[in-house]
């Protein structure tokens, strides 16, 4: 059953919200992930009516039946996104369409209820229109939205729920390099596999980051920044990071990036980089890339730049690839010209300092 008319809202505004004062100190430092707006959006589903009560209303704790069944059976998915303000004051937040339609395919292979695209992007809209004023204005910072959905249902049967929550969140954040953009040295992980064949790998759901977080502490223990997965079946072919995708800068100037696989979580951060390359008349390509061709390329120099991307960092260069027993690159290299220029391109497109010739914003509140 699906929605034919644009869902209505209500709005219940929040008796405490944080005052001016205290709201300013926050958007000052936010950190990342740390501080969260006075509201939230929450929109319901069942079987017989669909998508229903959808209401913007103050931020607070849920309240679930110890038997609902995510917490059993882990029906639950995500988005990221940003909303950035703009010179003139006004917020607006890229591709919510892209966002829109991944939740969209996360939701099918997770057997939950699609929410219509657009109201996806309405989702974000309602929020804005009560808490603008918590989207922070200094340079790289953003408001970062968390637009996730569960099953509800208070059932042990194992089955796909036949009731569904969908919620927004959003918490202002500051850039997420505090001493500006850095190389970064990764840890290959050899022992374990983000994601399987035929598995959940391109959805955007908690169990694959749940599974990441072990050898993400094995990768801290080794000093470094974040994990790289390989393929499941030959532990051959690169994946991706724990939470973001991974480029190669060739010697001819050619950009490469690991075929989506099914496994590989399609970044809206990836498929714009790979545009913006594309316009510039770089060579794309989206293939299998050993392990074994990027160790031996970064050694030769074949391979002059590796950086990673995804919406929380944009772009990370990355430095040094460490393993068991072996180590690429250097932990002080300098991060390269093209990663860094793609970087500042996407983000002043994002920010509104440059045109934006593919129509990839979209306006969330007025100045």
């Amino acid at each position: 059953m699906t929605n034919a008319a644009p869902l209505q809202y209500r709005v219940t505004r929040s008796r405490n919200p944080k005052p001016a004062a205290e709201r300013e100190a926050i958007l000052a430092v936010p950190g990342f992930g740390k501080y969260f707006t006075d509201h939230m959006v929450a929109i319901e589903w069942d079987r017989e009516q669909a998508w229903h009560d959808a209401e913007v209303r103050p931020y607070g704790p849920l309240q679930l039946d110890p038997a609902t069944s995510v917490l059993h059976y882990g029906q639950e998915i995500f988005e990221g996104i940003k909303g950035y303000r703009h010179a003139d004051g006004s917020v607006w937040t890229f591709r919510p369409e892209a966002n829109g339609a991944r939740m969209q395919r996360s939701a099918h292979r997770l057997a939950l209820p699609e929410l219509p695209v657009a109201e996806f992007t309405e989702s974000l809209r309602q929020l804005m229109a009560v808490d603008d004023d918590w989207v922070p204005s200094a340079n790289e910072t953003s408001m970062y939205f968390r637009p996730f959905m569960i099953s509800s249902e208070a059932f042990l049967g194992v089955r796909s729920a036949h009731k569904a929550s969908y919620y927004v969140i959003a918490s202002p954040s500051g850039p997420y390099f505090a001493n500006g953009v850095a190389p970064v040295s990764i840890w290959l992980s050899t022992e374990y596999s983000r994601a399987g064949r035929g598995g959940t790998g391109a959805a955007k759901c908690g169990g694959n980051y749940a599974a990441s977080l072990l050898p993400q502490q094995e990768a801290y223990a080794q000093g470094c920044s974040q994990v790289l997965f390989l393929d499941d079946v030959e532990q051959t072919y690169l994946e991706e990071l724990g939470g973001m995708n991974i480029c190669l800068v060739y010697r001819d100037g050619s950009l490469v990036t690991p075929a989506l696989s099914g496994s590989i979580l399609e970044g809206i951060t990836r498929e714009s980089i790979l545009q913006l390359a594309r316009d510039r008349g770089i060579k794309v390509v989206e293939r299998r890339i050993a392990f074994e061709e990027l160790r031996e390329g970064v050694s030769s120099g074949e391979i002059s730049e590796v950086f990673a991307c995804g919406t929380a960092a944009v772009v990370t260069p990355i430095a040094e690839i460490k393993g068991p027993g072996f180590s690429v690159g250097r932990p002080d290299a300098p991060a390269g010209e093209l990663t860094m220029s793609l970087r500042k391109e996407l983000t002043d497109i994002q920010y509104g300092h440059l045109p934006d010739p593919h129509g990839w914003m979209a306006r969330l509140s007025p100045a």
